[in-house]
């Protein structure tokens, strides 16, 4: 192959002709509508499948956290809307897919530069696919968000279009930068404060209001900061006999009899520094493994393996926690085909750097325990901030929806064919009503989920053990 046939190569025209083309095997308004086939699988069922490869006493807790809410519940059944979605018309415009692109999926972290950046966070199930599958879930993660706040159905509507309209303006503009410009653009958390200034819905706030609204920010911006490994030191660790240790706060922080192994675990961390740059190897041999600890973690997570390790450096005020998770393959394989990479860890990893802006510098992989399993780390806290979704009003989820929009759309001009998944969208808001209509429909569809969830937990075929 000469360097010439590596790159794309087609002419401005005939990308733009892709897009225009796909229009005929999955129309804009194709994407609108949504009704379950009479052959859907129970979906209670497809989910307690996964149980299977869990952690036998953490599922009860995942069920628990499921059926705190529809919204609660949609956070944690990616598989059953992957498998809903793959029976939909399928426009063919790839892009790397976060998978789970559901709002909460979204926030602040710290960049390698040390700027707080706004990006996706979360990759477990990265995979290439067809564009619209993320925006599908982006877009009724925020119906049910609204729904969760009590907004009404109109303002519900309208902020899953925000979601949709942002991520379509934006792919057109990015479809017109050069590479290098769609590779280098990042959002910044205090370019944030800008655009809530110059929202229509902070237009339409009186000063007051929107003067409180920058001030919440400003705190949360702040309180990201704060959150790194000497911060979570202050919470997970306590100092005995001159080094910190972990304290168990079981069942959600626990120490494991088979993580004491000291041979076994000094081997899996050799193979994992082995998947990092020499500089960052170089950097992790100023630290020292003093102690690790199961954790339980997010909402559709729970159960998988998940192990945080406590390094120090200069001294116990210098801590480093890294964070081990366990990467199967994702839920969209069953539907796109295996990923090109035999190692989930692998793919969560090259998925993540190939998204995000700017990516964790201690991310790796290695296969662990039990035998043959598939993790990946990465830092536990770098000035990580979540948006509490629950505390927003209308006006801020608004704000956030079209910031999501754009932040998924900057992810797939990265990754995927952005000249052609704009031409595809076109500058007409056909599109954003269709997958508007899809978002109400299925936020519909997981309320009817999440209510069997309840009666099967009522009727004890799931045990869930909730508070925790």
């Amino acid at each position: 192959m000469t360097i010439v046939e590596r790159r794309e190569n087609r002419t401005l025209a005939e990308r733009q002709a892709i897009g225009r083309e796909a229009r005929k095997t999955a129309p804009r308004t194709s994407h609108g509508s949504w009704a379950p086939p009479p052959d859907r699988p129970d979906p209670i069922a497809l989910l307690r499948a996964q149980d299977d490869d869990r952690m036998a006493d953490l599922v009860p807790i995942r069920w628990g956290r499921m059926s705190a809410s529809p919204f609660a519940f949609y956070r944690g059944s990616a598989a059953l809307m992957a498998a809903d979605i793959a029976a939909m018309p399928r426009t063919g415009l790839t892009v790397q897919l976060c998978g789970d692109a559901h709002l909460s999926n979204f926030g602040l972290y710290g960049s390698p530069e040390r700027e707080l950046l706004f990006d996706v966070n979360d990759f477990d199930e990265t995979l290439p696919g067809p564009f619209e599958w993320d925006l599908k879930r982006l877009a009724a993660s925020f119906i049910l968000a609204a729904r969760n706040n009590g907004f009404s159905e109109a303002t519900a509507r309208e902020t899953a279009l925000t979601a949709v309209r942002s991520y379509r303006e934006h792919m057109t503009a990015y479809a017109e930068m050069h590479e290098l410009e769609v590779w280098y653009s990042h959002i910044v958390a205090d370019e944030l404060l800008d655009m809530a200034r110059s929202s229509p819905a902070a237009k339409a706030a009186t000063r007051k209001a929107l003067d409180k609204r920058l001030r919440f920010a400003e705190k949360s911006f702040a309180k990201a900061r704060s959150r790194d490994s000497l911060q979570a030191a202050g919470k997970l660790t306590e100092t005995v006999d001159g080094t910190r240790r972990i304290v168990d706060q079981p069942p959600l922080v626990m120490h494991m009899k088979e993580l004491d192994e000291n041979e076994a675990i000094t081997g899996l961390y050799r193979q994992y520094e082995a998947t990092l740059e020499d500089d960052r190897r170089r950097l992790l041999d100023r630290f020292e493994v003093v102690d690790l600890a199961r954790k339980v973690v997010g909402v559709g997570s729970v159960g998988t393996r998940c192990i945080i390790v406590l390094l120090l450096g200069r001294d116990v005020d210098d801590p480093l926690f890294l964070q081990i998770k366990e990467a199967g393959a994702s839920v969209l394989e069953p539907y796109l085909g295996r990923s090109r990479f035999a190692h989930g860890g692998h793919r969560v990893v090259a998925g993540q750097r190939l998204m995000q802006a700017a990516s964790d510098i201690f991310l790796g992989w290695m296969t662990g325990k039990p035998a043959g399993r598939h993790f990946y780390w990465r830092q536990l806290r770098d000035m990580k901030g979540s948006i509490e979704v629950e505390l927003l009003l209308a006006p801020g989820l608004e704000i956030l929806a079209g910031l999501c929009g754009w932040t998924l759309a900057r992810g797939h001009a990265r990754s995927g064919h952005r000249i052609a998944v704009a031409s595809y969208l076109g500058v007409s808001s056909r599109f954003d009503e269709a997958l508007a209509d899809f978002a109400v429909a299925y936020a519909d569809q997981a309320e009817k989920d999440h209510a069997a969830l309840l009666k099967a937990i009522k009727r004890g075929k799931v045990k869930a053990e909730t508070g925790v």
